[in-house]
C-alpha cells in the first residue's frame, strides 16, 4: 500500500571503533531488514564506528593528554571520509534491496582538511543515492573534546512514498529552531537518532510527535562492556570507570497524536520493526499544523543557511593557463 511504510529500527552495538566490522555488522542489519520487507532502516547516532564514551571515562578534558592524543587519532583513523567512497558498499545493498537508510556516522570531512571529526546523520534514498549529510549543529557537553560543530547544509527532508522524511542527532532534536526548519520543509516523519538510553528518547520522542502532528522514530544504539574489542587503545583505562552497560537502547516510535506505537524498548539487540499509515498525518493535522493554518509567518519567520561551511574560497587565476590546441 503507497501510504504505508515498513520502517526498521536497527538498535543494535557497533564494533566500538572498529570502521570496517562496523560496516560488515550494518551490511549484515540491511539484509535482515530487506528479508523482513522494511522499507526504511534507521541506525543510532554515531553508531559508525561509535560514541566517544571515553571521554567522560578517562578525563577527556585534560589538557596535552597522551592517552587522549592517542585514543582521539584512533577515532580519527577508523571516521568516514564519504567523499572516499567510504560508504558505497552500503549504498550499493540499499540501491540492491530498494530500501531507504538514515545511517549515524562520525565523518572525517575533506571539505574541512580531513583531520576534524563531524557528528553526521546521513540519508541514502532507496536507489542508493546519499542525499544528504547532516553535520550535528551542534556537540553536547563532553562531545566538544573530540567533535566539531557542524552546519545547516544537511537541514533538509526527502521524499519517502507519500512520506516527507528528515532527521536531527540527538540533542538537537531540543533545539526548536532546527525543528521547524525541517517542519516548515514539509517533514511528517521524524528521524530522531540517538547514542542510547531510554532516558534520552521517553520524553522528546512523544512531544515533538505532539508539537508536529508527525510520526517520530527514535534509534538508540546499544553499549556494554563487553561490547568494547580487546584491541582498542588504553582499554584498560576506558573500562575501569565503565559501568556495565554505557547505552540501554530505549529505541521507540510515537504516532502524530503523540502516543506511543512502539514504547522504548531497552536492553535488548534486535531490529524492530513497524508499518506505519500516512492517513494518520492527515488526519492530525486537522485541528493544528505548526507551519501551516496554525502558524503566523507574517509576525514570526525562521532563516536558515544551508551554505556547507569551509574555511577555503577558492578564486583560481584562469588568465594564465595554457591554451588547448
Amino acid at each position: 500500500m503507497n501510504n504505508t511504510l515498513k520502517i526498521g529500527m536497527a538498535q543494535l552495538a557497533p564494533v566500538w571503533l572498529n570502521k570496517q566490522k562496523t560496516v560488515d555488522k550494518i551490511l549484515s542489519a540491511i539484509e535482515q531488514a530487506a528479508e523482513a520487507n522494511c522499507e526504511l532502516l534507521v541506525f543510532g547516532e554515531a553508531f559508525l564506528p561509535g560514541y566517544p564514551f571515553w571521554v567522560s571515562l578517562t578525563n577527556g578534558a585534560e589538557f596535552d593528554s597522551t592517552l587522549q592524543k592517542e585514543i582521539h587519532a584512533h577515532y580519527i583513523r577508523n571516521a568516514v571520509q564519504i567523499e572516499s567512497g567510504e560508504l558505497d558498499a552500503i549504498a550499493e545493498l540499499a540501491k540492491k534491496y530498494h530500501l531507504a537508510i538514515y545511517l549515524g556516522i562520525i565523518e572525517r570531512a575533506k571539505n574541512r582538511g580531513g583531520h576534524s571529526l563531524y557528528c553526521s546523520l546521513v540519508y541514502i534514498d532507496p536507489n542508493g543515492k546519499i542525499q544528504s549529510a547532516h553535520r550535528k549543529l551542534q556537540p553536547t557537553y563532553e562531545e566538544r573534546l573530540t567533535w566539531s560543530p557542524g552546519d545547516g547544509n544537511g537541514l533538509r527532508v526527502h521524499p519517502l512514498k507519500q512520506f516527507t522524511v528528515g532527521g536531527l542527532n540527538c540533542w538537537e532534536n531540543w533545539m526548536p529552531l532546527s525543528r521547524t526548519a525541517l517542519y516548515g520543509l514539509g517533514e511528517d516523519l521524524h528521524i530522531a537518532v540517538w547514542p542510547g538510553s531510554d532516558y534520552n528518547t521517553k520524553d522528546i520522542t512523544r512531544f515533538i510527535a505532539r508539537e508536529s502532528r508527525s510520526f517520530v522514530v527514535s534509534v538508540s544504539s546499544l553499549m556494554r562492556i563487553e561490547d568494547f574489542p580487546t584491541d582498542t587503545p588504553h582499554l584498560e583505562e576506558i573500562l575501569k570507570n565503565a559501568p556495565p552497560i554505557l547505552a540501554n537502547g530505549g529505541s521507540c516510535i510515537a504516532g502524530p497524536d503523540g502516543e506511543w506505537i512502539i514504547p522504548p524498548i531497552i536492553e535488548k539487540e534486535d531490529l524492530i520493526v513497524t508499518t506505519i499509515d500516512f492517513n494518520r498525518v492527515l488526519e492530525e493535522r486537522q485541528n493544528f499544523d505548526p507551519v501551516g493554518h496554525y502558524s503566523r509567518p507574517d509576525v514570526t519567520k525562521l532563516t536558515v543557511n544551508r551554505q556547507r561551511q569551509s574555511i577555503l574560497d577558492i578564486v583560481d587565476d584562469t588568465l594564465n593557463e595554457p591554451k588547448e590546441g
